[in-house]
C-alpha cells in the first residue's frame, strides 16, 4: 500500500510537459495617470518549522514535495520532460510532412497523372497510419520509463521511511495527501527530514585523495 501511494504521488509529478496556449496582443490602452510609486514591502520572514512533539508516536510526509523537491524526484521528472520533448518533436515533423502532402494533393490532384495521385494518396495513407502507430508507441514508451522511474524511487524513499520512523519511534507514518486529517500538528510533518536522508543518499561519495 505504502509504494501504491509514493507512486501515485510520483505518477502525478512526472506527467507530459504543459501545453502553452497561444495569447493574442491585447489593443493599446490610453495610459492612465501617473501614481505615486508603490510601497514596497520586504517579504516576510520565513518561519522555522515546527519543532516535533516530544513523545509522539506518529507523523506525516507530504510525498509530492518528496517527488517535487528531492534530487531524485527532480532528476526522474527531467528525464520523463526531456523523452516527452523529444517525441513531441518527432511527432510534429510526421505532421508537417503528412500535411505538406495532404496539401499537395488538394492542390495539384486535378492536374496530377492517375499514377501520380494514387501514389501520392497511398503515400498519405501509410503517412496517416505510421503517426497513428508512433503515437502509440511514443506513449507506451514514455509510460514503460515512468514506471521504472517509479520503481526505482520506491526503492529508495522505502528504508528512508523506515529509517525515520525508526528513529522517532514511531508506530504509524502517514501520507499527507491520502489520510484526510482535519487538523494536525505542524511538528508531526517529516517531510524535510525524509528529503534530506534521501538526498543524502543520494549525493555521490567522494573519491579518497591518493
Amino acid at each position: 500500500m505504502r509504494g501504491l501511494v509514493i507512486a501515485a504521488s510520483l505518477a502525478l509529478l512526472l506527467s507530459g510537459a504543459p501545453v502553452f496556449a497561444q495569447t493574442q496582443t491585447p489593443p493599446a490602452q490610453p495610459k492612465p495617470a501617473q501614481q505615486p510609486p508603490a510601497q514596497i514591502m520586504p517579504p516576510p520572514a520565513p518561519q522555522p518549522p515546527a519543532p516535533f512533539p516530544q513523545g509522539a508516536k506518529i507523523g506525516f510526509v507530504n510525498f509530492q514535495r518528496v517527488v517535487g523537491e528531492s534530487a531524485d524526484g527532480k532528476a526522474s521528472s527531467a528525464k520523463i520532460q526531456a523523452l516527452n520533448k523529444k517525441k513531441q518533436d518527432e511527432g510534429t515533423q510526421k505532421a508537417q510532412q503528412l500535411k505538406a502532402n495532404q496539401d499537395k494533393l488538394q492542390a495539384s490532384g486535378g492536374v496530377m497523372s492517375d499514377a501520380a495521385r494514387t501514389q501520392l494518396e497511398k503515400e498519405i495513407e501509410r503517412q496517416q497510419v505510421e503517426a497513428q502507430r508512433f503515437q502509440q508507441d511514443a506513449q507506451a514508451e514514455l509510460n514503460e520509463l515512468q514506471q521504472e522511474l517509479q520503481a526505482d524511487f520506491i526503492k529508495k524513499v522505502t528504508p528512508i521511511l523506515q529509517q525515520v520512523a525508526t528513529e522517532r519511534g514511531l508506530y504509524a507514518l502517514f501520507n499527507a495527501q491520502e489520510a484526510g486529517f482535519a487538523w494536525v500538528d505542524p511538528g508531526l510533518d517529516l517531510t524535510n527530514e525524509v528529503i534530506k536522508k534521501l538526498d543524502a543518499v543520494a549525493k555521490p561519495t567522494a573519491s579518497p585523495k591518493p
